[in-house]
């Protein structure tokens, strides 16, 4: 039975330009769990975000990130993974994205999942991704989110409100211009009301 939206969704009937590929070529990436992106996008009202997880780990640089750290930033957040096509397909598109917001209060992090070390390096090093990644081994960060808008597919995209809430998700791989209307949007919008 299809899940009906939680009161407070706006559904966009929005469709990605491109035409999304599969993880694997399958309905599931085969030993993760994670099915492939439907391109799907969801954005909330300001009045249903919940608040993001405190995000923490190391990342593949060699640093460490703190979501919590970014508050007051809007926060693009990209589940991805060496071996997937359709991260490899978006790869410069976040890139371009970064540079072009880097300046105007948005923060890029990527989250990288069922990759090794080595792969995940040679991914970033291969599209000059300049924003920080996380390491994700494991798919625990990700879990964090499953009370709000969890990351179901890889890759995934969650888009963090400058107040630290949960704004918005887009299943599968980005466009350009939907993932830029999605931090405009977020820019724009008006602050989220005060916690009775």
């Amino acid at each position: 039975m299809p899940r009906l939206p939680r009161p407070g969704y706006v559904v966009g009937a929005l469709a990605l330009t491109a035409v999304l590929a599969a993880c694997g070529g399958g309905a599931a990436e085969s030993g993760t769990g994670f099915v492939a992106g439907d391109g799907s996008i969801v954005l909330l009202d300001v009045a249903a975000r919940q608040p993001a997880p405190d995000l923490i780990g190391p990342t593949v640089e060699g640093g460490t990130f703190r979501l919590a750290d970014h508050r007051g930033d809007v926060v693009v957040l990209n589940v991805w993974a060496s071996w997937c096509a359709p991260c490899r397909a978006e790869a410069p598109e976040l890139q371009s994205l970064w540079e072009e917001f880097a300046d105007q209060g948005v923060q890029f992090v990527g989250l990288d999942t069922r990759d090794t070390d080595a792969a995940a390096l040679a991914f970033i090093d291969a599209y000059g991704i300049t924003y920080p990644n996380v390491i994700d081994t494991d798919g625990r960060l990700q879990l964090l989110f499953a009370d709000t808008l969890p990351p179901q597919a890889i890759p995934s995209t969650l888009i963090v409100d400058a107040d630290g809430r949960v704004a918005g998700r887009i299943l599968g791989r980005i466009s350009e211009p939907t993932l830029r209307g999605l931090i405009e949007g977020a820019l724009n919008a008006a602050p989220a009301p005060n916690d009775a």
